[in-house]
């Protein structure tokens, strides 16, 4: 092989990049995005949504910008040996190797979560065996060397085209341009220009081109194309063209194409998802049965447990109550995680309270919300005269002087402020800096969410009616975190210690009897019972709407 076929046949190494969206730290909202390319610098935006926009308008201006996929690129997917789509196979087998195949493509993969986005230059059979992948652009096929029919046959090569220019003495032959190549259709030799002959010559002539066409030319046009069977794909398998019944066959390929198709839906439908996760574990036990292959079983059985878990969520989303259970509570809070978070403010408020009494720890708590993410947050004259403070002046003033609040204004600023023109407050704290992110870890949309939920309890109707004290919305703060699903005080409805009700209501433990009976005359407890050590009782169905139950 000479010099030129071989730097014609050389393989390049195919591209690949990576643009991805990281947080730039804890607790903050702002997200860095970056691209693998060295001239691409990294830059931080506002949010999530605004880094993934511009993380996908930048991938989308290197694909614009960048050249086509390559025909003789060597499959990046098979320099790095597939290990993105490729299973491991256990500890007595050996993996089986990749074949790669079809055209050089230019695919995008991602994650499901929107957190980066990797361009590939790898073969089609690699674009197509991961889940997420799309291809932009597909190769051009590569042009085929030329060679003559002599050099197949083993005989000398063609003469150049000069030397068979026709000569005055021969008669002239048109030959075409483009040698005979695999699979190509063979030229047709035109006839000679000759002069004019008679009939019965002409006849022979046409007689002689007919018999010398040939003849695998019509066999292949008569040939009928063969047909292939459509191969599906489901959770990263192959479906066998081979595997019978050709029902189940089918069942597999479709199941594939509908859970591709619900990956590209703008809205989730957990109805639909359950269905196909349902539909998935009876089709791979019958796959498993026809196969005998016990890593089909074992996905059967956890598609089966993906159908009960997403069925029971969409029942709780939708506000309907499983087969077998009571009513399902409509929660202002309405995740588990919610309730942990509102659990730690709590938490928190009592092991860093700055002063004595049940005034001020409930005032705590209200500021802590305000502030909760960044440590700063808006104030208004009302939203002290709503909370059932007896001196709010004077408490305000004190944890200004302790160092713990710190308000733009004076104290008498402060109570007049309107909601036009509401106070700026700070918790030093709770601000975080480079090297303290703060206490809590729940993100700027929650903070909100857990104010407006302590709000509720706090400035129940019923107990605002009946002139409760601070250490009463205290107490209902407490039960309504330490409850089970039921509504039943303490884990598994063990009761909650009354040592731990009274340092959190900042009282003595004698007082939380008559705490209890106010919370009783007001609907919030029944059947409540308090001993020696502890509080056992249920909230009533009025509140369940207010409570965070306790992990089970």
């Amino acid at each position: 092989m000479g010099v030129e076929a071989q730097a014609t046949n050389e393989r390049v190494a195919g591209r690949t990049w990576t643009v991805r969206l990281d947080p730039v730290g804890r607790g903050r909202a702002d997200v860095r995005v970056s691209c693998s390319r060295p001239a691409c610098a990294a830059q931080v935006l506002s949010s999530a949504a605004v880094g993934r926009t511009a993380a996908v308008e930048h991938l989308k201006a290197h694909l614009r910008a960048g050249p086509a996929p390559r025909p003789t690129a060597y499959c990046v997917c098979r320099a790095e040996e597939c290990h993105t789509h490729i299973r491991p196979a256990g500890p007595r087998e050996r993996p089986a190797p990749w074949r790669c195949g079809g055209a050089i493509v230019l695919a995008v993969v991602t994650d499901r979560e929107g957190r980066w986005w990797r361009v590939m230059e790898c073969c089609a059979r690699c674009a197509a065996a991961h889940p997420t992948a799309k291809v932009v652009a597909t190769a051009p096929a590569p042009d085929r060397p030329a060679t003559g029919d002599a050099h197949r046959s083993g005989g000398t090569a063609p003469a150049p085209a000069a030397s068979r220019a026709p000569s005055a003495a021969a008669p002239a032959t048109t030959l075409s341009s483009i040698g005979p190549h695999f699979s190509h259709r063979a030229p047709e030799t035109a006839v000679p220009q000759q002069a004019p002959a008679s009939g019965s010559a002409q006849a022979s002539r046409a007689a002689q081109a007919s018999r010398s066409a040939p003849a695998s030319r019509t066999a292949r046009q008569a040939r009928p194309a063969r047909q292939r069977g459509r191969r599906g794909r489901i959770a990263q398998r192959f479906v066998p063209h081979e595997l019978r019944p050709i029902a189940l066959r089918d069942e597999l390929t479709e199941l594939g194409e509908l859970f591709r198709a619900y990956q590209q839906r703008a809205e989730p439908d957990l109805a639909v998802l359950a269905d196909l996760h349902a539909r998935k574990a009876k089709a791979f036990f019958a796959w498993a049965e026809a196969t005998g292959e016990t890593a089909l079983r074992l996905d059967a059985q956890r598609a089966e447990q993906a159908a009960t878990t997403v069925r029971r969520q969409h029942l709780h989303r939708i506000g309907q109550a499983p087969d077998g259970e009571g009513p399902v509570v409509a929660r202002l809070l309405t995740a588990s995680a919610q309730w942990d978070h509102a659990r730690a403010v709590l938490a928190q408020v009592a092991d860093h309270a700055p002063l004595p009494g049940p005034d001020a720890r409930l005032l705590v708590v209200m500021l802590t919300l305000r502030t909760a993410q960044s440590g700063v947050g808006n104030l208004v004259g009302q939203d002290l005269k709503g909370l059932p403070l007896r001196e709010p002046e004077q408490l305000v003033g004190q944890l200004v002087e302790s160092g713990w609040l710190s308000i733009a204004g004076t104290v008498d600023e402060l109570i007049a402020s309107r909601p036009e023109c509401p106070t700026r407050i700070t918790v030093p704290s709770l601000t975080p800096d480079d090297g303290d992110p703060g206490p809590f870890t729940f993100g700027k949309k929650l903070r909100p969410r857990l104010s407006g939920w302590a709000q509720r309890v706090v400035g129940d109707k019923k107990l605002r009616k009946a002139k409760t004290e601070a250490e009463v919305r205290l107490l209902a703060l407490a039960l309504s975190t330490g409850i089970d699903a039921d509504g039943r005080l303490g884990a598994q409805g063990r009761g909650i210690e009354l040592e731990a009700l009274a340092s959190w209501c900042a009282v003595d433990p004698g007082e939380l009897p008559e705490l209890v009976d106010r919370l009783t005359t007001a609907d919030w407890l029944a059947e409540a019972v308090v001993t020696d050590t502890l509080l056992t009782g249920r909230l009533t169905e009025r509140v369940l709407p207010l409570t965070c139950p306790l992990p089970r």
